[in-house]
């Protein structure tokens, strides 16, 4: 029991020693140019991620450059971004599960990375508590970037434009992990998406066809307990009744709390751009929305920590099952995916 607990709880203690270190840095921002995070209209109001990282325009462009670049993995070439995809709304496109170096695979499908500045927790099991940490785990993982933060402080620091970067950014030049993780954080928690058909026509400025408003009426009386609007996920980790992926012990939820109750529970995925983010599950092994919707109607499993709101499935019928595709259409933020702000710098 005690080294179970030593191997919760050396992680979050690490973590926390990054993050305190990234609080005494806060002051050295130099003469960067303020920047305002988006919030559409209707949206609650963020996670207080950028109190102690003001958010800057140069920030957020050195942010962006190391998203894109490979030097932050081992071999050089695995970016943030070979698994978080703009196209694809920062997901990886078409595989279950993402690749890393050396030809190795993660064995959780990599969800769309946009309004995270709006979640308490990220990943799936919400192993990490602040987006500043977040960008340690991929790094690190042998089966993801496979690097140590050590060797990507090298590297950037024997970059003369990396170092111009962060002068800019934070008023000297030097690269040391906590500037590394703020300007990544800058970054990924300005990724806000909220100007889908959805978004417009709450604004008065779009219109439903009536396919896609049968469809939303089948949202909210079937979806939208889990799946709460405006962000579609109420941050909450629930068992949906799937069966663990062969080969792979995944208990969720539980590897971060050691609960038994928490065992098979993962984070409610936003449905924003959803028709973007295929395959679909914590393990990808959904190709289609039309087989996650088949899943509740069908193939629900019994469990002990099963999602009470789902012990009989879901009843939705053929034609509530096609109109609530064509409303999960509206969801997709094409001016999001296109935004010349998020691509990959020059």
């Amino acid at each position: 029991m005690r080294n179970a607990l030593l191997h919760t709880l050396l992680p979050a203690l690490a973590a926390l020693a990054v993050w305190q270190g990234c609080r005494k840095d806060a002051a050295a921002t130099g003469p960067a140019t303020p920047l305002t995070l988006e919030v559409p209209a209707g949206f609650p109001s963020p996670q207080p991620v950028f109190r102690d990282n003001p958010l800057t325009r140069e920030g957020f462009e050195l942010g962006r450059r190391l998203f894109y670049d490979g030097r932050l993995a081992k071999d050089g070439t695995t970016s943030c971004a070979s698994c978080h995809q703009p196209f694809a709304a920062f997901a990886t496109f078409d595989h279950a599960f993402s690749h890393g170096v050396d030809n190795s695979f993660t064995t959780r499908n990599a969800p769309g990375l946009f309004n995270m500045a709006w979640y308490p927790e990220l990943h799936w099991d919400g192993g990490v508590n602040h987006l500043e940490v977040q960008p340690l785990s991929p790094i690190t993982a042998a089966n993801e970037m496979g690097e140590t933060v050590a060797a990507v402080l090298r590297k950037l620091n024997a970059d003369s434009r990396y170092r111009q970067l962060a002068s800019a950014a934070f008023g000297d030049d030097a690269i040391d992990s906590q500037r590394l993780l703020k300007a990544l954080a800058q970054f990924t928690g300005s990724l806000v998406s909220g100007n889908a058909k959805y978004d417009r026509v709450r604004r008065g400025t779009d219109r439903y066809t009536p396919a896609e408003e049968a469809g939303y009426t089948v949202f909210r009386a079937k979806c939208a307990t889990c799946h709460r609007e405006p962000l579609f996920t109420d941050h909450t980790y629930r068992h949906t009744g799937l069966a663990p992926y062969p080969g792979i012990d995944d208990a969720g939820r539980m590897r971060i709390t050691r609960l038994a109750s928490d065992s098979l529970r993962f984070r409610v995925p936003s449905l924003r751009n959803v028709m973007l983010t295929a395959p679909y599950g914590h393990d990808g092994r959904f190709h289609t929305v039309g087989a996650v919707i088949d899943h509740y109607r069908t193939g629900v499993r019994p469990g002990p920590t099963l999602d009470p709101l789902l012990r009989y499935g879901l009843s939705i019928s053929s034609n509530e099952r096609a109109d609530l595709i064509q409303f999960l259409g509206t969801l997709t933020d094409t001016a999001f995916v296109r935004d010349p702000r998020f691509a990959e710098p020059k």
